[in-house]
């Protein structure tokens, strides 16, 4: 994933692009888009604050020139000149963390809230109408499949805890989850199964599917686990072990060994600065500094415990700013460094904490992107991102956007174009 990074700041806001800042810190989404009368006892989300604003509390340094493409409002001030380029840097290195320890916790005011499905929201009312739709769509012989689809794939993840409770209260208990793990199969039934069980449910899911058997699949473990919000971690973490009666924690890091091990516990702690600790430049100026001496020498010598922990235990805000405070002191950017310093999953994972801290749909275009590209399509990494993308509207809506400005083609043209019959429409249902 290649190319122009933002410089540090909230994300770039694009022309017909209306940015939201995550309700839920780095999750998959703030509060759903909500369209009226789709379900009865429907609740409004709280009030979401736009992108262009940083979290409360979070200043950030003047942002450098908008890549090209991009539309982006005056960029906001706070005080701090960013200092200009230094050529021939020389200090003692700064200090260095013991391996497999974050970087000293900053303290916060204030954690993020759970993103929508990931918190224990109490959903009133019933979903009568949709259900009846669902069951007489299922029933018989010849499915329904069109129902099936337009219901499932426009419910947002509040809805979606109505549909199942509503479905459980009408069937004696029995879960549309099992009905649906039972008639569906192949793509189209896992792309119906994880609408059903919501956001949190599919992660701990694709987890558990990412360590079983033989091998790991690295690149859905890094898509489900990597730049996650501390609120949405612990309720990750949480569920899995009532799911699987095993903590997520043993699970994952007896399928992981070395180095990746090391990285992955900390992203599982669940102890990222929040967004609200206020933007700190000698801190931003230690990180970046930190970085650079753990890098600079052959690949074999790089300190990967000082980049994982940073890169993993620094909000997005910090992130960019030290990103941008790097290219302007060494005159390379991170992510080159990151890529010429690290390899395999290393350099995968790192690269994507980056990428989702930079550019966050920008990324999510390009993730899925990879999964289509080449010689055959990696369709359960399709799905996975697929769905998750779609459970937040706006960032949805942001994601298409940025992959027709990267890649100058329409995302659901290309989905449709890769897949067929009712798998290619539900990613389609998924999307529109």
């Amino acid at each position: 994933m290649s190319g122009y990074y933002p410089p540090p700041g909230p994300p770039p806001q694009q022309s017909g692009y209306p940015q939201q800042q995550p309700q839920g810190g780095q999750g998959w989404g703030g509060a759903p888009s909500q369209q009226p009368g789709q379900l009865q006892g429907q609740f409004q989300p709280p009030q979401q604050q736009p992108w262009g604003a940083p979290p409360p509390g979070q200043h950030f340094p003047p942002q450098g020139p908008p890549p090209q493409g991009y539309n982006q409002p005056p960029p906001m001030q706070s005080g701090f000149q960013q200092p200009p380029p230094q050529h021939g840097f020389q200090q003692p290195p700064p200090q260095q963390f013991p391996p497999g320890q974050p970087p000293p916790q900053h303290q916060y005011t204030q954690g993020a809230m759970p993103s929508p499905g990931y918190g224990n929201d109490v959903v009133q009312g019933n979903a009568n109408s949709e259900v009846d739709a669902l069951m007489k769509a299922m029933s018989g012989f010849k499915r329904d499949h069109t129902t099936i689809i337009r219901v499932l794939a426009k419910a947002d993840p509040r809805q979606m805890t109505l549909i199942r409770q509503t479905y459980a209260q009408r069937n004696n208990g029995s879960s549309l989850e099992s009905k649906v793990e039972s008639s569906f199969r192949s793509h189209y039934g896992n792309t119906l199964l994880q609408l059903v069980r919501g956001p949190l449910l599919s992660d701990v899911h694709n987890i558990n599917r990412a360590i079983k058997g033989l091998g790991t699949k690295e690149d859905m473990l890094n898509d489900v686990l990597i730049g996650r919000s501390n609120a949405d971690m612990r309720a990750i973490k949480n569920t899995y072990q009532q799911v699987f009666k095993r903590t997520m924690e043993s699970d994952v890091g007896e399928d992981l060994s070395l180095k990746t091990k090391t990285m992955f516990q900390l992203i599982m702690r669940a102890s990222r600065t929040e967004d609200t600790y206020p933007y700190n430049p000698t801190e931003v100026s230690r990180d970046t500094d930190a970085l650079h001496y753990a890098t600079r020498g052959p690949s074999v010598t790089t300190n990967s415990d000082q980049v994982v922990a940073i890169l993993t235990q620094r909000n997005d805000g910090q992130i960019r700013s030290i990103a941008h405070e790097y290219q302007q002191k060494y005159h390379k950017s991170l992510e080159d460094t990151i890529r010429s310093s690290f390899s395999g999953h290393m350099e995968d994972a790192l690269s994507l904490a980056l990428g989702r801290a930079m550019d966050r749909a920008k990324t999510d275009a390009y993730g899925l992107e990879d999964t289509m590209k080449g010689m055959g399509t990696k369709d359960d990494l399709l799905v996975n991102k697929t769905v998750r993308v779609h459970w937040e509207r706006q960032h949805m809506d942001q994601v298409k956007k940025a992959y027709q400005h990267f890649f100058k083609k329409d995302l659901v043209s290309r989905v449709r174009g890769e897949t067929s019959g009712d798998y290619r429409d539900a990613l389609v249902g998924c999307l529109s």
